[in-house]
């Protein structure tokens, strides 16, 4: 059978499942491989999913609505299994009390993209919108860049990835593609044939930077100055399109007068690469046509992280590359997608007044005095992925917090619930995807009966709202209605896209025109031009290393795993060495008395965890690398590296900053306590 894959990744991938019977009767899924007939996923599937499966079949996968039995701040959980009229029920009752008594402010939902499928994913939060509860601001991944790209190009349009083969210059900038964008690779190998360079800027040597054919090791956070160097370079030998910039774009002189400020050697002092490492790279990009930009969220996990993005977006309204076929800059392609949203997941529902909770800030929101009663989880694992993990935590054992999570595995939040039920995986129930890296949009079926009695979020939702006396259509639409409604448009792209055609093919490819040059006139913007205007500005972290916190934490993704996904998978795991590692540069490793795969205590303002070092002379002085959101049960002190991050936001979008954490490196004693003798603490000074 084919299916598309759910999960958080712009490829969205066309899926070859190989089912078989077993001795029950029940048809299970037994291999998972990639179309080969779909022009973009081409015959594979990455090397997280093709290991679905075993986490569609694992033994603790939960099957049946559970109900806790002891104290959630006990060290391990202990459940029962209860019918789904008695969770249902009970559920119903407490949150009707709270309702009734405390009002809508005091139920929240808390989801992200555990599916990215419009009916399990979006438009679930139907209910909670139709019960005036808080709306949960989504910021935890993508905001940072959706409000930067927007501020210059409004919507989220892209160069077709079909066409990077024309590209003759290809940066990859802020994205470890290889890992989280496999599906790009075919094409970028396509261009490299034809000629094309490959250049990656990332602070840490990575699989994509391994792949490029040069790496600029670029310091955390300081994108927005080499972006600017690079403009400098730009104005500086003409190499700009003035007939670009005078058609299609607003504020260049603006700009201009901005990246004036920059020249190679003040961009080489704050970014750390060689000033001719600099000016080569502007070289470059103003002298190759086309040069194709694919940015990723990464530098975006810093304080200043949307004008990180903003600036590196802008370079191609400087060059005109957005008039060459494969050329541009790629954030996403979410916004071909024209579908008609007005009453996606209620969003027509939201009354004027309803407080907003940043996803980033659930640790404050968990305060017994910020007035929660109730916390619905579905399609993510607070416990290990939201900032200020230890405080989450503290969060959902409150006693007078109901926690309900709605889940396929027994996450470190589930293990926290007052009541765990159990839901259908995009195997065993319908639903509609879009995609942030392609154009094809892709229907699903319920392609397999669902185990013991899991039930997809929107048949739980329905439930609780017939029980909650909630008499909102749009709440109990079917698949077929949502669908229906979505594709309600005459938009060129979706002309001849029906719910009829899609349910048929499972995957059609938008209308978007050959050689899609999605800005070549101008932008979707209130001026119909690309703004440049206020010019970015690099801003230096207020966070700044210090005595006591002399290292920059970066927690990038790992190659095995997918957020927290796959963290209960012990072939996935075992890929990834085992436990998580910090990656510590030599010189930084030497100055605390630190040996390769020993283990150290990294502290921030925080919290503490204990991780196994590797040493790495991919990364930085001054820099750690801890790859991956494992599970905390997978670490040797089980603690989420989230322990140490903080609900910091960012300059737009108040998106998370992950990858703005100063720590302190210290050796750990053979009796598992951190050294603290002299000389055992890494200072800013020593490495100056």
């Amino acid at each position: 059978m084919l299916l598309t894959c759910p999960l958080d990744c712009p490829d969205a991938c066309r899926l070859k499942v190989t089912v078989a019977r077993g001795e029950d009767g029940r048809e299970r899924a037994v291999k998972l491989t990639g179309d080969a007939a779909h022009p973009y996923t081409r015959g594979f599937a990455c090397a997280k999913t093709v290991h679905y499966p075993a986490r569609q079949n694992h033994p603790d996968r939960p099957l049946y609505p559970l109900r806790r039995v002891n104290a959630k701040t006990d060290a391990e959980p202990v459940f029962e299994r209860v019918t789904w009229d008695e969770a249902l029920d009970d559920i119903a009752a407490r949150l009707r009390t709270l309702l009734d008594t405390r009002g809508p402010r005091s139920v929240l939902r808390y989801n992200y993209a555990g599916t990215m499928g419009l009916m399990e994913g979006t438009h679930a939060h139907a209910l909670w919108r139709a019960l005036g509860t808080p709306e949960l601001d989504e910021t935890i991944c993508a905001t940072a860049g959706t409000a930067a790209w927007s501020l210059g190009y409004g919507t989220r349009l892209a160069v077709d990835p079909l066409d990077v083969p024309h590209a003759r210059l290809i940066v990859l900038w802020g994205i470890n593609s290889l890992s989280t964008h496999s599906h790009l690779t075919p094409q970028i190998t396509a261009a490299r044939k034809a000629g094309a360079r490959v250049i990656c800027v990332d602070p840490y040597r990575n699989r994509t930077a391994a792949y490029a054919d040069e790496h600029l090791k670029i310091r955390p956070g300081t994108d927005a100055a080499l972006a600017l160097g690079v403009m400098h370079e730009l104005f500086a030998h003409g190499w700009t399109d003035e007939a670009y910039l005078a058609e299609a774009t607003l504020g260049a002189d603006d700009l201009r007068a901005e990246a004036a400020a920059w020249p190679p050697e003040r961009v080489a002092e704050v970014t750390g690469l060689g000033t001719d490492e600099v000016r080569a790279f502007a070289r470059a990009i103003g002298t190759t046509r086309p040069t194709y930009i694919r940015v990723g969220y990464g530098m975006t996990r810093h304080e200043s992280g949307g004008t990180n993005l903003r600036a590196v977006t802008l370079i191609p309204a400087l060059t005109g590359d957005w008039r060459h076929r494969g050329g541009g800059c790629v954030l996403s392609t979410s916004g071909a997608f024209k579908l008609k949203r007005a009453r996606l997941g209620g969003a027509h529902l939201v009354r004027p007044g309803t407080p907003h909770v940043n996803m980033n800030e659930l640790a404050g929101a968990l305060r017994p005095e910020a007035g929660l009663g109730a916390l619905m989880v579905y399609n993510t694992n607070p416990a290990v992925v939201a900032p200020d993990a230890s405080r989450v935590r503290e969060g959902l054992q409150r006693d007078d917090l109901l926690v309900v999570v709605l889940e396929q595995a027994m996450t470190e939040t589930a293990r926290l619930a007052d009541y765990v039920l159990p839901a259908t995986t995009f195997m065993e129930h319908a639903d509609l995807y879009t995609s942030y890296g392609h154009h094809w949009l892709n229907y699903n079926p319920a392609a397999l009966e669902a185990p013991g009695e899991a039930r997809p979020n929107s048949w739980v939702f329905a439930q609780l709202a017939r029980r909650l006396g909630v008499t909102e259509p749009s709440v109990y639409w079917t698949v077929d209605e949502l669908m229906a409604e979505l594709l309600d448009t005459n938009h060129p792209f979706l002309e001849g896209v029906t719910h009829e055609r899609l349910k048929a093919e499972g995957s059609v490819r938008l209308n978007v025109p050959e050689g899609f040059l999605p800005y070549a006139h101008g932008a979707e913007t209130p001026s119909g031009r690309v703004q440049l205007s206020p010019a970015p500005q690099y801003r230096p972290p207020l966070a700044e290393l210090n005595a006591e916190y002399p290292l920059r934490l970066l927690t990038p993704p790992a190659h095995h795993f997918l957020n927290s996904t796959y963290g209960n998978l012990d072939v996935l795991n075992r890929a990834e060495g085992s436990e998580p590692h910090a990656l510590v540069h030599p010189e930084d490793a030497a100055r605390v008395g630190l040996e390769d795969g020993a283990y150290a205590r990294l502290r921030s303002e925080q919290g503490e965890v204990r991780r196994r070092v590797k040493l790495s002379a991919g990364v930085q002085p001054g820099v750690v690398v801890v790859e991956g959101t494992w599970w905390g049960l997978s670490a040797p002190d089980g603690q989420s590296i989230n322990t140490l991050t903080a609900q910091t936001l960012t300059d737009l979008g108040g998106g998370s900053t992950f990858h703005n954490t100063r720590v302190s490196l210290d050796p750990v004693s053979s009796s598992g306590e951190a050294s603290r003798t002299a000389g055992g603490r890494l200072s800013a000074a020593g490495r100056e």
